[in-house]
């Protein structure tokens, strides 16, 4: 062999240093996990299987590890391994298997659970009676809070997984979220909240006959400027003082001590029943609310000047000149309109204190958007079924969507924009009710 040759062999056998070596021997973060894929998709090429469904290779996986887990179980339990001599005489041992079919994101899998002979064995990956491995719960809630019926449901299971799943399973599947919305509605909440929107969907439900009922949703701003759904109140359509009184006194109760201003659209007996609550809180009408309620009133032919006008109202820098452009606004659509000057002179008293907010205030409380978002998302949950069987699980479906709103494990409708502009015109607005 050439010298040359010899040389650029050595050259090649250089033994690598330690870190060099660990280097190649740890893959990048996520790069065992791409390997396993690309080789599970080539095995699926290569054997002409599918990946997924009940003979797929994702199944064929799924079977092996929870097997494998469950091996590891029964091992811990009996203290010692399969075939080892320290079992002799131990006084329990395996005893064979027993097949069982599970219900897991990828499908129905069957798989064969350990037996000892004691029968004292009791696995936790798949409880004894378990036809679900974790994860199939969730599956199952999420599309029920997307507004799926439990028909549709079973339905999207059995052609995506395979699944044959009865709709009495789905119910009781979803039917355990009512202890945790239970709850969630009795939670503990804070001492202050800068403002309370309140607002309402209306939605079907039977109780005799089917028939429309509000159920009413609060969302607070709380004092680190996130949005909080604070709870949700199923009402008959015909509240007053006294319902308002309960509701808001079992806010009260739950640790609400003072809010600042309480947000809505001119619900029946609401103001009268903040003020017996929480007398320093300023009650403000849905300025938004106000000027959709007056288009329903007038001929979409005037629609744009109509809102153009009364932005000079809502935009006056004080109440003595908001009160100057409501004349103006009067005069020239009185005549045509009477219905809409009899809606802001009625609306006039809880309109009023928005005129007295700095702007960064105002552009918080201006509309209840943020909620109106939420109600969106409500409607869509609950459109598709038509009419809910109880009050009940209409809070369900209600609470549902709530809940998968909530991805950062926090809040479910965001954070007030400019947050600490706000806040510290709040404490020059409020003064001391903040700070203490």
């Amino acid at each position: 062999m050439a010298r040359g040759e010899s040389r650029s062999d050595n050259r090649s056998k250089v033994v690598p240093s330690d870190a060099q070596a660990t280097a190649q021997v740890v893959p990048a973060e996520g790069e065992a996990e791409r390997i396993l894929a690309e080789q599970l998709l080539a095995r699926a090429r290569e054997e002409g299987i599918d990946l997924v469904g009940p003979d797929g290779v994702l199944s064929k996986v799924t079977k092996a590890v929870v097997e494998a887990a469950l091996g590891a179980e029964l091992t811990e339990h009996l203290g010692y391994e399969a075939n080892d001599p320290a079992g002799n005489g131990s006084g329990n041992s395996r005893n064979g298997t027993t097949p069982k079919t599970v219900h897991t994101d990828v499908g129905p899998v069957t798989i064969d659970v350990p037996r000892d002979r004691e029968g004292s064995f009791s696995p936790v990956i798949v409880p004894k009676h378990s036809r679900r491995l974790e994860g199939f719960d969730e599956a199952v809630i999420s599309l029920y809070a997307k507004g799926l019926t439990t028909g549709e449901i079973q339905a999207h299971l059995n052609e995506i997984y395979g699944a044959e799943v009865s709709r009495d399973t789905i119910s009781r599947i979803t039917d355990a979220v009512n202890a945790e919305a239970i709850e969630w509605q009795n939670r503990p909440l804070d001492p202050l909240y800068p403002v309370i929107f309140i607002d309402a969907i209306v939605v079907k439900i039977r109780d005799g006959s089917v028939a429309n009922r509000p159920i009413y949703v609060a969302m607070a701003v709380t004092m680190d400027g996130e949005r909080d759904v604070l709870g949700l109140w199923v009402g008959s359509g015909g509240e007053g003082a006294k319902h308002w009184l309960n509701v808001l006194t079992e806010i009260k109760n739950r640790g609400v001590n003072d809010v600042l201003i309480v947000c809505c659209d001119g619900l029946n007996g609401l103001p009268e029943s903040v003020a017996a609550v929480w007398p320093q809180a300023d009650v403000q009408t849905c300025v938004v609310h106000l000027v959709r309620n007056t288009l329903r009133y007038t001929s979409r032919a005037h629609w744009q000047k109509i809102t153009t006008d009364l932005r000079t109202v809502y935009t006056a820098p004080t109440l003595d000149a908001a009160t100057e452009r409501f004349g103006e606004f009067e005069e020239k659509w009185g005549a045509k309109y009477p219905a809409v000057i009899s809606l802001w002179r009625d609306a006039w008293e809880e309109f009023i204190p928005f005129l007295s907010f700095p702007a960064e205030i105002r552009s918080m409380i201006y509309t209840t958007n943020a909620i109106e978002s939420l109600n969106a998302r409500f409607r869509r949950s609950t459109r598709i079924r038509g009419h809910f069987p109880t009050e009940a699980s209409a809070v369900k479906v209600l609470y549902l969507t709530i809940k998968s709103r909530d991805t950062r494990g926090g809040n479910a409708v965001g954070r007030v924009k400019n947050w600490k502009q706000v806040l510290n015109t709040l404490v020059l607005h409020y003064g001391s009710r903040i700070n203490n």
